[in-house]
Protein backbone atom coordinates (compact mmCIF):
# COMPACT_ATOMS: atom_id res chain seq x y z
CA UNK A 1 0.00 0.00 0.00
CA UNK A 2 1.53 3.45 -1.21
CA UNK A 3 -1.22 5.81 0.55
CA UNK A 4 -3.90 5.29 3.25
CA UNK A 5 -6.53 8.43 3.85
CA UNK A 6 -9.40 6.66 5.79
CA UNK A 7 -12.48 7.73 3.70
CA UNK A 8 -10.59 9.79 1.58
CA UNK A 9 -8.38 8.00 -0.84
CA UNK A 10 -6.62 4.97 -0.91
CA UNK A 11 -3.61 3.81 -3.30
CA UNK A 12 -2.15 0.69 -3.99
CA UNK A 13 0.83 -0.69 -6.00
CA UNK A 14 2.27 -3.21 -8.24
CA UNK A 15 4.92 -5.08 -6.06
CA UNK A 16 7.68 -6.42 -7.54
CA UNK A 17 8.08 -8.64 -4.08
CA UNK A 18 4.95 -10.62 -5.66
CA UNK A 19 5.64 -14.29 -6.38
CA UNK A 20 2.80 -14.79 -8.55
CA UNK A 21 2.48 -14.17 -12.41
CA UNK A 22 1.30 -10.26 -13.06
CA UNK A 23 -1.73 -10.83 -15.07
CA UNK A 24 -2.57 -7.58 -14.76
CA UNK A 25 -1.01 -4.34 -16.93
CA UNK A 26 -2.21 -2.04 -14.29
CA UNK A 27 0.70 -0.67 -12.04
CA UNK A 28 -1.05 1.60 -9.47
CA UNK A 29 -4.72 1.79 -7.88
CA UNK A 30 -6.42 4.76 -7.16
CA UNK A 31 -9.73 4.41 -4.30
CA UNK A 32 -11.65 7.31 -4.29
CA UNK A 33 -14.89 7.09 -1.81
CA UNK A 34 -17.56 8.49 -3.96
CA UNK A 35 -21.08 7.43 -2.05
CA UNK A 36 -23.14 10.01 -3.36
CA UNK A 37 -24.53 8.38 -7.17
CA UNK A 38 -24.45 11.73 -9.14
CA UNK A 39 -21.38 12.36 -8.14
CA UNK A 40 -19.88 8.77 -8.63
CA UNK A 41 -21.40 8.44 -12.38
CA UNK A 42 -20.11 12.49 -13.35
CA UNK A 43 -16.79 11.35 -11.91
CA UNK A 44 -17.12 8.28 -14.72
CA UNK A 45 -17.92 10.49 -17.31
CA UNK A 46 -15.57 13.18 -17.10
CA UNK A 47 -13.06 10.53 -16.91
CA UNK A 48 -11.77 11.32 -13.30
CA UNK A 49 -12.03 8.13 -12.42
CA UNK A 50 -11.70 4.75 -14.60
CA UNK A 51 -14.49 2.27 -13.07
CA UNK A 52 -17.27 2.79 -10.57
CA UNK A 53 -19.22 -0.14 -8.53
CA UNK A 54 -22.15 0.15 -8.43
CA UNK A 55 -23.57 2.16 -11.34
CA UNK A 56 -26.93 3.67 -10.47
CA UNK A 57 -29.89 2.14 -12.46
CA UNK A 58 -31.37 5.51 -13.32
CA UNK A 59 -27.96 6.25 -14.47
CA UNK A 60 -27.36 3.13 -16.61
CA UNK A 61 -28.52 4.72 -19.96
CA UNK A 62 -26.63 7.45 -19.49
CA UNK A 63 -23.51 6.16 -18.90
CA UNK A 64 -24.26 3.53 -21.98
CA UNK A 65 -24.83 5.48 -24.51
CA UNK A 66 -21.77 8.02 -23.60
CA UNK A 67 -18.81 7.45 -26.35
CA UNK A 68 -15.88 5.99 -24.21
CA UNK A 69 -17.99 4.28 -21.80
CA UNK A 70 -19.14 1.18 -20.77
CA UNK A 71 -21.74 -0.89 -18.48
CA UNK A 72 -20.66 -4.47 -17.43
CA UNK A 73 -23.16 -6.51 -15.41
CA UNK A 74 -23.39 -10.25 -14.30
CA UNK A 75 -25.62 -12.22 -12.33
CA UNK A 76 -24.32 -11.81 -8.30
CA UNK A 77 -24.95 -15.08 -6.12
CA UNK A 78 -26.33 -12.82 -3.96
CA UNK A 79 -30.83 -13.28 -3.66
CA UNK A 80 -32.10 -10.49 -1.76
CA UNK A 81 -35.37 -11.30 0.46
CA UNK A 82 -37.17 -10.23 3.54
CA UNK A 83 -37.32 -11.59 7.19
CA UNK A 84 -39.49 -11.52 10.55
CA UNK A 85 -39.09 -11.55 14.07
CA UNK A 86 -40.00 -15.23 15.07
CA UNK A 87 -38.36 -14.98 18.28
CA UNK A 88 -40.13 -12.55 20.81
CA UNK A 89 -43.35 -13.41 22.43
CA UNK A 90 -45.07 -9.94 21.80
CA UNK A 91 -43.64 -8.07 18.42
CA UNK A 92 -41.96 -5.25 18.78
CA UNK A 93 -43.36 -2.07 17.72
CA UNK A 94 -46.55 -3.65 16.41
CA UNK A 95 -50.34 -2.47 17.57
CA UNK A 96 -50.61 -6.21 18.54
CA UNK A 97 -50.06 -6.66 22.18
CA UNK A 98 -49.40 -9.85 24.08
CA UNK A 99 -48.53 -12.10 21.15
CA UNK A 100 -46.49 -11.90 17.97
CA UNK A 101 -48.08 -12.16 14.66
CA UNK A 102 -45.49 -13.39 13.10
CA UNK A 103 -45.23 -16.85 15.09
CA UNK A 104 -47.84 -17.91 12.81
CA UNK A 105 -47.14 -19.21 9.38
CA UNK A 106 -50.26 -18.20 8.02
CA UNK A 107 -49.41 -14.22 8.70
CA UNK A 108 -46.04 -14.51 6.87
CA UNK A 109 -47.38 -16.46 3.85
CA UNK A 110 -49.94 -13.67 3.93
CA UNK A 111 -47.34 -11.45 3.53
CA UNK A 112 -45.10 -13.18 0.41
CA UNK A 113 -48.73 -13.50 -1.58
CA UNK A 114 -49.15 -9.54 -0.78
CA UNK A 115 -45.58 -8.89 -2.67
CA UNK A 116 -45.86 -8.06 -6.42
CA UNK A 117 -42.62 -9.28 -6.98
CA UNK A 118 -42.78 -8.61 -10.76
CA UNK A 119 -43.60 -5.00 -10.43
CA UNK A 120 -40.82 -4.04 -8.18
CA UNK A 121 -38.70 -6.12 -10.89
CA UNK A 122 -39.78 -4.27 -13.78
CA UNK A 123 -40.50 -1.10 -12.25
CA UNK A 124 -38.12 -0.82 -9.49
CA UNK A 125 -35.53 -2.53 -10.73
CA UNK A 126 -36.08 -1.46 -14.14
CA UNK A 127 -35.79 -5.47 -15.49
CA UNK A 128 -32.09 -5.70 -13.72
CA UNK A 129 -33.58 -8.62 -11.13
CA UNK A 130 -34.61 -11.85 -11.60
CA UNK A 131 -37.46 -12.65 -9.13
CA UNK A 132 -36.30 -16.04 -7.94
CA UNK A 133 -38.65 -18.32 -4.81
CA UNK A 134 -35.37 -19.70 -4.23
CA UNK A 135 -32.68 -18.41 -1.52
CA UNK A 136 -29.72 -19.55 -3.73
CA UNK A 137 -29.24 -19.55 -7.10
CA UNK A 138 -27.67 -21.76 -9.85
CA UNK A 139 -24.86 -21.27 -8.94
CA UNK A 140 -24.29 -22.16 -5.68
CA UNK A 141 -23.79 -26.22 -4.64
CA UNK A 142 -26.74 -27.44 -3.58
CA UNK A 143 -28.97 -26.29 -6.07
CA UNK A 144 -31.70 -27.11 -8.10
CA UNK A 145 -34.33 -25.76 -10.30
CA UNK A 146 -37.52 -26.69 -8.21
CA UNK A 147 -36.46 -24.64 -5.76
CA UNK A 148 -37.19 -21.62 -8.08
CA UNK A 149 -41.00 -21.56 -8.08
CA UNK A 150 -42.82 -19.01 -5.90
CA UNK A 151 -46.25 -18.57 -4.46
CA UNK A 152 -48.44 -16.86 -6.29
CA UNK A 153 -49.11 -12.72 -5.94
CA UNK A 154 -52.48 -12.78 -4.40
CA UNK A 155 -53.66 -10.37 -2.48
CA UNK A 156 -57.16 -11.66 -1.88
CA UNK A 157 -55.53 -15.01 -0.71
CA UNK A 158 -53.37 -12.76 1.75
CA UNK A 159 -56.13 -11.12 2.94
CA UNK A 160 -57.86 -14.54 3.36
CA UNK A 161 -54.96 -16.02 5.73
CA UNK A 162 -54.98 -12.44 7.49
CA UNK A 163 -58.40 -13.18 8.24
CA UNK A 164 -57.89 -16.83 9.17
CA UNK A 165 -54.67 -15.97 11.60
CA UNK A 166 -57.20 -13.47 13.56
CA UNK A 167 -56.09 -10.50 11.75
CA UNK A 168 -59.12 -9.38 9.49
CA UNK A 169 -58.20 -5.79 9.50
CA UNK A 170 -54.73 -6.29 9.49
CA UNK A 171 -52.36 -4.50 11.86
CA UNK A 172 -49.17 -2.51 12.51
CA UNK A 173 -45.81 -3.29 11.72
CA UNK A 174 -42.29 -1.58 11.55
CA UNK A 175 -39.96 -2.51 8.87
CA UNK A 176 -36.01 -2.14 9.10
CA UNK A 177 -34.13 -1.56 5.96
CA UNK A 178 -30.74 -0.43 4.83
CA UNK A 179 -30.68 2.28 2.17
CA UNK A 180 -27.18 1.85 0.27
CA UNK A 181 -26.65 -1.66 0.65
CA UNK A 182 -28.15 -3.48 -1.91
CA UNK A 183 -29.38 -2.25 -5.21
CA UNK A 184 -32.22 -0.02 -4.82
CA UNK A 185 -32.99 -1.42 -1.51
CA UNK A 186 -34.92 1.88 0.37
CA UNK A 187 -36.97 2.16 -3.08
CA UNK A 188 -37.83 -2.15 -2.60
CA UNK A 189 -38.93 -1.78 1.06
CA UNK A 190 -41.20 1.45 0.17
CA UNK A 191 -42.64 -0.91 -2.63
CA UNK A 192 -43.19 -3.63 -0.51
CA UNK A 193 -44.59 -1.21 2.05
CA UNK A 194 -46.99 -0.64 -0.60
CA UNK A 195 -48.11 -4.17 -1.34
CA UNK A 196 -48.92 -4.63 1.96
CA UNK A 197 -50.97 -1.78 2.59
CA UNK A 198 -53.63 -3.19 -0.30
CA UNK A 199 -54.07 -6.35 2.54
CA UNK A 200 -54.57 -3.51 5.80
CA UNK A 201 -50.73 -3.79 6.89
CA UNK A 202 -49.58 -1.07 7.91
CA UNK A 203 -45.96 -0.72 7.46
CA UNK A 204 -43.62 2.16 9.45
CA UNK A 205 -40.53 2.41 7.47
CA UNK A 206 -37.30 2.84 9.22
CA UNK A 207 -34.39 3.26 6.31
CA UNK A 208 -30.30 4.22 7.81
CA UNK A 209 -27.42 3.80 6.49
CA UNK A 210 -25.71 -0.21 6.64
CA UNK A 211 -23.49 1.69 9.29
CA UNK A 212 -26.20 1.47 11.67
CA UNK A 213 -28.36 -1.02 10.07
CA UNK A 214 -26.54 -3.81 10.27
CA UNK A 215 -25.14 -3.26 14.16
CA UNK A 216 -29.00 -3.08 15.28
CA UNK A 217 -30.01 -6.31 12.98
CA UNK A 218 -27.05 -7.98 14.31
CA UNK A 219 -28.12 -7.20 17.72
CA UNK A 220 -32.29 -8.65 16.37
CA UNK A 221 -33.18 -5.38 17.00
CA UNK A 222 -35.61 -5.89 13.84
CA UNK A 223 -39.09 -6.91 13.71
CA UNK A 224 -39.31 -7.07 9.72
CA UNK A 225 -36.25 -6.83 7.50
CA UNK A 226 -34.38 -7.07 4.33
CA UNK A 227 -30.99 -8.89 3.45
CA UNK A 228 -29.43 -10.07 0.97
CA UNK A 229 -26.94 -12.65 1.15
CA UNK A 230 -24.19 -14.32 -1.22
CA UNK A 231 -23.00 -17.92 0.24
CA UNK A 232 -18.90 -17.93 1.06
CA UNK A 233 -17.46 -20.60 -1.26
CA UNK A 234 -20.58 -20.48 -3.11
CA UNK A 235 -22.00 -23.38 -1.22
CA UNK A 236 -25.08 -23.82 0.03
CA UNK A 237 -24.53 -24.48 3.47
CA UNK A 238 -23.31 -21.60 4.33
CA UNK A 239 -26.24 -19.97 3.76
CA UNK A 240 -28.16 -22.48 5.76
CA UNK A 241 -25.26 -22.60 8.63
CA UNK A 242 -25.30 -18.63 8.99
CA UNK A 243 -28.30 -17.24 8.02
CA UNK A 244 -31.26 -20.09 8.65
CA UNK A 245 -30.35 -22.40 11.42
CA UNK A 246 -30.85 -21.84 14.85
CA UNK A 247 -28.88 -18.86 16.63
CA UNK A 248 -26.34 -20.55 18.76
CA UNK A 249 -23.24 -19.12 18.55
CA UNK A 250 -21.72 -18.74 15.14
CA UNK A 251 -24.35 -20.76 13.67
CA UNK A 252 -27.59 -18.49 12.76
CA UNK A 253 -25.32 -15.03 13.14
CA UNK A 254 -27.15 -13.43 10.58
CA UNK A 255 -30.62 -15.08 11.51
CA UNK A 256 -31.51 -11.62 12.33
CA UNK A 257 -35.11 -12.94 13.02
CA UNK A 258 -34.42 -16.47 15.03
CA UNK A 259 -36.13 -18.50 12.76
CA UNK A 260 -35.66 -21.73 13.95
CA UNK A 261 -36.67 -25.45 12.76
CA UNK A 262 -34.97 -28.49 14.51
CA UNK A 263 -34.90 -30.58 11.16
CA UNK A 264 -33.08 -27.79 9.29
CA UNK A 265 -30.35 -28.03 12.29
CA UNK A 266 -30.15 -31.65 12.05
CA UNK A 267 -29.95 -31.58 8.42
CA UNK A 268 -27.45 -28.40 8.26
CA UNK A 269 -25.11 -30.45 10.84
CA UNK A 270 -25.10 -33.45 8.52
CA UNK A 271 -24.85 -31.09 5.22
CA UNK A 272 -21.20 -29.92 6.93
CA UNK A 273 -19.71 -33.51 7.30
CA UNK A 274 -21.47 -35.33 4.65
CA UNK A 275 -18.31 -36.28 1.67
CA UNK A 276 -20.90 -37.74 -1.11
CA UNK A 277 -22.09 -35.06 -3.76
CA UNK A 278 -25.23 -37.18 -3.94
CA UNK A 279 -26.21 -37.36 -0.62
CA UNK A 280 -25.48 -33.72 0.56
CA UNK A 281 -27.07 -32.31 -2.59
CA UNK A 282 -30.31 -34.21 -1.46
CA UNK A 283 -29.54 -32.69 2.26
CA UNK A 284 -29.33 -29.23 0.87
CA UNK A 285 -32.94 -29.73 -1.02
CA UNK A 286 -34.66 -31.29 2.01
CA UNK A 287 -33.27 -28.51 4.28
CA UNK A 288 -34.45 -25.92 1.85
CA UNK A 289 -37.92 -26.83 1.34
CA UNK A 290 -38.02 -27.09 5.22
CA UNK A 291 -37.57 -23.73 5.07
CA UNK A 292 -39.56 -23.08 2.06
CA UNK A 293 -42.77 -24.80 3.77
CA UNK A 294 -42.24 -22.64 7.00
CA UNK A 295 -41.97 -19.24 5.10
CA UNK A 296 -38.70 -18.73 7.26
CA UNK A 297 -38.37 -15.94 4.77
CA UNK A 298 -39.85 -14.42 1.72
CA UNK A 299 -37.18 -14.51 -1.24
CA UNK A 300 -37.15 -11.70 -3.72
CA UNK A 301 -34.83 -11.84 -6.59
CA UNK A 302 -31.24 -12.18 -7.86
CA UNK A 303 -29.54 -8.60 -8.30
CA UNK A 304 -26.70 -8.48 -10.52
CA UNK A 305 -23.07 -7.02 -10.57
CA UNK A 306 -22.91 -3.48 -12.82
CA UNK A 307 -20.04 -1.81 -12.79
CA UNK A 308 -19.38 1.39 -15.00
CA UNK A 309 -15.99 2.00 -16.77
CA UNK A 310 -14.27 3.23 -19.67
CA UNK A 311 -13.66 1.50 -22.47
CA UNK A 312 -10.78 0.96 -22.43
CA UNK A 313 -10.51 -1.40 -19.80
CA UNK A 314 -11.08 -5.49 -19.75
CA UNK A 315 -12.25 -6.64 -16.77
CA UNK A 316 -13.91 -9.79 -15.31
CA UNK A 317 -16.30 -9.90 -12.71
CA UNK A 318 -17.29 -12.54 -9.83
CA UNK A 319 -20.64 -13.45 -9.05
CA UNK A 320 -19.85 -12.63 -5.60
CA UNK A 321 -18.93 -9.11 -5.97
CA UNK A 322 -15.65 -9.07 -5.24
CA UNK A 323 -13.56 -7.09 -7.04
CA UNK A 324 -10.42 -8.64 -8.11
CA UNK A 325 -7.48 -6.49 -9.58
CA UNK A 326 -5.77 -8.92 -11.36
CA UNK A 327 -8.33 -9.78 -13.72
CA UNK A 328 -8.21 -6.02 -14.59
CA UNK A 329 -5.96 -4.68 -17.19
CA UNK A 330 -6.39 -1.73 -20.19
CA UNK A 331 -7.13 -2.75 -23.67
CA UNK A 332 -3.58 -3.10 -25.61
Amino acid sequence: MRERQPGVRTVIARSSLWWGKHETNIDEIVFLPLANDGTRVAALISGEVDLIDPVPLQDMQRVQERAGRAVLQSPEARIIFLGFDQQREELVGSNIKGKNPFKDVRVRKAFYQAIDIDSIASKVMRGLARPTGAMINDGIRGFSPEMEKRLPYDPEAARKLLADAGYPTGFEVPMQCPNDRYVNDGEICQAVAANLSRINVRVRLQMEPKATYFPRALKRDVSFFMLGWSPAGFDAHNLLFTVLATPAGAQGQWNFGAYSNPKLDELTGRIQTETNEDARNRMIKEALAVHADDIGHIPLHQQKVTWGMTSKLDAYQRADGFMLFKWIKFKN
